[in-house]
C-alpha cells in the first residue's frame, strides 16, 4: 500500500510543466494551472500540508488555511506593485526550511508554526501577485490559484499514512529538490 503512495508522489514531482511559469491568460483555468507550473510552489505547498499533518490536531487545518490567507495578502500586495528585492530568496528559503521541518518532524506550538507559515506565504503571494494577468477577471484567476494551492496542501491525506521514515525522507527530499 505504501508503494502506491510513493508512486503517486513520484509521479506528481515528475511533471514537465513544473519547470517554469508560462505566459498567462486570465480565468479560472489559468489560475488553477499557475501554481502547478513552478516546482518551488508545488514543493512548498506539499511541505505545508505534510508538516500540518505531522503537527496534527488544529494545526492540520490552521496551517494550510493560514498559508492561504497570507498567500492572498501577498498576492494582493504583489498586484498593487509591492516587490521587495528578496522575494525569490524568501521562496527558496521557504522550500528548504519547510522541507527540513517536515524531514526532522519539528514540533512547534501553533503560534510559532503559523508565524513561519504566514511569513513564507507572503513571499509566495508577492511573487505570484506580480505575475497575475491583467486580462479578463483577476478574481477568477485568483480563485483558481487559491483552489490549486489548497489542493496541493490536501495531498497530505495521501501522504499521511506513510511511516515516519518515509515522511522523513520526503521532507529531506523536499528540502534539497529545489
Amino acid at each position: 500500500m505504501k508503494h502506491r503512495y510513493m508512486l503517486f508522489l513520484a509521479a506528481l514531482f515528475y511533471s514537465g510543466a513544473a519547470l517554469a511559469h508560462p505566459g498567462h491568460a486570465g480565468g479560472v483555468l489559468a489560475g488553477l494551472l499557475h501554481p502547478l507550473t513552478g516546482i518551488d510552489h508545488v514543493l512548498a505547498m506539499l511541505a505545508v500540508g505534510l508538516w500540518a499533518a505531522q503537527l496534527g490536531r488544529r494545526a492540520q487545518w490552521l496551517l494550510p488555511l493560514g498559508f492561504l490567507a497570507s498567500l492572498a495578502v501577498g498576492g494582493a500586495l504583489g498586484m498593487a506593485g509591492v516587490a521587495p528585492a528578496l522575494v525569490e530568496t524568501g521562496i527558496i528559503t521557504s522550500v528548504l526550511l519547510l522541507g527540513l521541518l517536515v524531514g526532522f518532524a519539528v514540533r512547534l506550538s501553533l503560534l510559532p508554526a503559523l508565524s513561519i507559515i504566514g511569513a513564507f506565504a507572503l513571499f509566495h503571494g508577492l511573487a505570484h501577485g506580480t505575475e497575475m494577468p491583467v486580462a479578463e477577471s483577476i478574481w477568477l484567476y485568483a480563485f483558481g490559484f487559491m483552489a490549486a494551492s489548497a489542493a496541493l496542501h490536501g495531498i497530505r491525506r495521501v501522504a499521511g499514512p506513510l511511516r515516519s521514515t518515509a515522511r522523513t525522507l520526503a521532507g529531506v527530499w523536499l528540502a534539497i529538490a529545489r
